[in-house]
């Protein structure tokens, strides 16, 4: 088991994600939430969800309604998750780009999760942009993570080198 470096203190306005529980939370985020594959904003929203999770980066989850028409292709496959239950995959689509298995669901969330049924969320690693209140995300670490980073999250992340044990 890796030892994970000290955690970032927060400053003014930050938030740090060892401040985040295990078992996740889930709260509503009323804030704006953009996606941008191909050159086209394919998603956009003014009232999503973050699942908040000790050592983890927010996973924002957006209405499905936030899609634009034909952006969200069913996918194969599917994972589970020990807090949120069965998750289904989504390939995100536009005319100039395709980005296979880049954005999930949970169709029937467990316990205390219920209010994200059938909301998407994305792999920001997989497509052009993504933006919260403005500011573009950068991916979680380690490209199986769906958490986004913002200026205002403070860490270190799982995800990096050497996080596995954390």
């Amino acid at each position: 088991m890796s030892m994970r470096p000290p955690a970032q203190p927060p400053g003014p306005g930050q938030e740090s994600v060892w401040d985040y529980p295990r078992p996740p939370r889930l709260e509503p985020f009323d804030g704006t939430i953009t996606v941008e594959l191909g050159g086209t904003v394919i998603a956009s929203t003014d009232r999503g969800w973050r699942v908040l999770e000790t050592s983890h980066p927010p996973t924002y989850y957006l209405p499905r309604e936030a899609f634009a028409p034909g952006a969200l292709r069913d996918a194969p496959g599917s994972s589970w998750c020990e807090w949120k239950g069965q998750a289904r995959y989504y390939d995100l689509v536009t005319e100039a780009r395709t980005a296979p298995q880049a954005a999930w669901t949970y169709p029937a969330p467990t316990r205390g999760f219920e209010s994200i049924a059938g909301a998407i969320a994305v792999m920001a690693g997989q497509v052009d942009r993504c933006t919260v209140n403005g500011e573009t995300v950068e991916p979680q670490p380690g490209g199986f993570y769906g958490g986004w980073i913002t200026s205002w999250i403070v860490g270190p992340f799982k995800g990096v080198p050497g996080s596995m044990g954390w």
